[in-house]
């Protein structure tokens, strides 16, 4: 008496009705990540947020985050960082060359 059954029954079918979904594309590539995330309709990303200033990403998916962070693509800019630190940021200067300083320290008088 208390159990009401549907008079629908819910097929999940794999064969008509899901081949209408077939030749659609929701999404392309995104410009940000390169992921195929990017939904033509909304102009989002799925897997960055882009445009959103911000990249998207939320703590309950922590193995996401460190598939995304700092230290997993190139680091063109941050690669040399720690080295032009070490030098005070110094631009425009070059370096003496060791053939040049030997040749200064051969030629040196000896004194005695």
């Amino acid at each position: 008496w208390g159990v009401h059954r549907s008079t629908q029954t819910n097929k999940m079918t794999k064969g008509t009705t899901s081949f209408g979904k077939r030749g659609k594309k929701s999404h392309s590539i995104c410009r940000r990540c390169g992921r195929g995330s990017y939904h033509i309709q909304k102009k989002v990303c799925a897997a960055c947020g882009y445009p959103a200033p911000r990249i998207r990403h939320y703590n309950w998916a922590k193995k996401a985050i460190h598939r995304k962070t700092t230290g997993t693509g190139r680091l063109r800019y941050l690669r040399d960082l720690p080295r032009r630190a070490k030098n005070q940021f110094r631009e425009g200067t070059v370096a003496v060359s060791s053939k040049r300083v030997k040749a200064k320290q051969t030629k040196a008088p000896k004194s005695s």
